[in-house]
C-alpha cells in the first residue's frame, strides 16, 4: 500500500483502490482490518492514517460495537479518491514494466460493461492522446 508504507514493492501500488464498498485502501475501513491486511507495526499505521487525515486525504467516523469503547474507521474524502487515478497509473505500470509471475495487482474495469480500461492522456475533449505526443512544460504564471 503506498500510503502507509515508506518503501512498498512495486505490486502492491495499485492496492489503495476500491469504492466506498471496498474500504480506505481497499484493505476495510476499520483499524484492526488495515493492520492485519497489511502487516504493518500499528504506531506506524497509526502514524500514517493520522498524517493521511491531517492531508484531507481520509476522514474518521466513529463507530461502537457492543460492549467495546469507541472506535474510529477511515474513510476516503474526495481528495483520497482522486489519488486512485494516481496509483492506477503507477499500478498500470508496473504491471508493464515490472510484471508479477501471479499477473496483474489490479483489474481497472468499467462497472457498467466490464470492460477494461486504462489510464492515460485525454485531450479537452475527452480523445486519447498517445504518451509520445505530450510534452511536459514549466507553466511561465507558475514561476519556476
Amino acid at each position: 500500500m503506498l500510503v502507509v508504507r515508506r518503501q512498498i514493492p512495486l505490486d502492491d501500488v495499485g492496492q489503495i483502490g476500491g469504492g466506498e464498498e471496498r474500504g480506505v485502501v481497499g484493505h476495510g475501513h476499520r483499524f484492526a482490518e488495515i493492520q492485519s491486511s497489511l502487516g504493518v507495526a500499528p504506531n506506524l499505521l497509526s502514524a500514517r492514517l493520522k498524517l493521511l487525515v491531517e492531508a484531507g486525504v481520509l476522514r474518521t467516523r466513529t463507530y461502537q460495537e457492543p460492549g467495546s469503547r469507541h472506535r474510529l474507521s477511515y474513510h476516503l474524502r474526495p481528495a483520497g479518491e482522486e489519488l486512485r487515478i494516481v496509483l492506477a497509473a503507477l499500478q498500470q505500470w508496473a504491471d508493464r514494466h515490472r510484471p508479477r509471475p501471479s499477473g496483474p495487482s489490479a483489474l481497472r474495469r468499467v462497472r457498467s460493461t466490464g470492460e477494461a480500461v486504462g489510464v492515460g492522456f485525454v485531450d479537452e475533449e475527452g480523445r486519447e492522446v498517445p504518451y509520445a505526443d505530450v510534452d511536459f512544460m514549466v507553466d511561465p504564471a507558475s514561476g519556476g
